[in-house]
């Protein structure tokens, strides 16, 4: 994978090694959908024989071990990353079911966030700090766009400017 910065000024191309064996950010599996935030890269790939999620540190240069995030049961997939790494928000489906979880790496657990929301999902996006999710959902029969906070709950919409 190498990734290009774009600045106003310059573009620059970051090359990352490659390693057969998966340990790397560069790999001959699929890596699907990198989103990066700061000094980490999130991606999808099927490293394991099942899509999971991993999260590389360029300044490191190593996978960063999630553990409580990949579960044998679930497929995860179209992660992203809050600009301080702290929180990964994603696609998860298990049993044909589709929902959103956030993921936080300081307390290695993560949160369905749209249990209770009886609609399709996908897409999500992050804020920098983490604490607000958007995503698109079928609950309206149309592809509608939701926000929540990281506990799950409704983000109120502002009334003034």
């Amino acid at each position: 994978m190498a990734l290009s910065l774009s600045g106003c000024a310059t573009t620059r191309s970051l090359n990352f090694p490659f390693d057969p064996g998966g340990r790397s950010l560069n790999s001959p599996f699929a890596e699907i959908q990198p989103a990066i935030a700061g000094r980490y890269i999130v991606f999808a790939s099927d490293r394991r024989g099942s899509q999971d999620i991993y999260l590389y540190d360029m300044i490191g240069r190593n996978l960063v071990e999630v553990p409580g995030l990949n579960t044998l049961d679930m497929i995860e997939s179209n992660p992203v990353i809050s600009e301080n790494g702290r929180y990964i928000a994603y696609v998860g489906t298990r049993g044909g079911v589709t929902d959103i979880y956030l993921y936080d790496r300081d307390t290695r657990q993560a949160r369905n966030l749209t249990e209770s929301l009886k609609a399709e999902v996908r897409n999500p996006s992050i804020s920098a700090d983490g604490n607000a999710i958007a995503f698109q959902s079928s609950v309206n029969g149309q592809w509608d766009i939701v926000i929540l906070n990281r506990f799950g709950q409704a983000i109120a919409q502002p009334t003034s400017p």
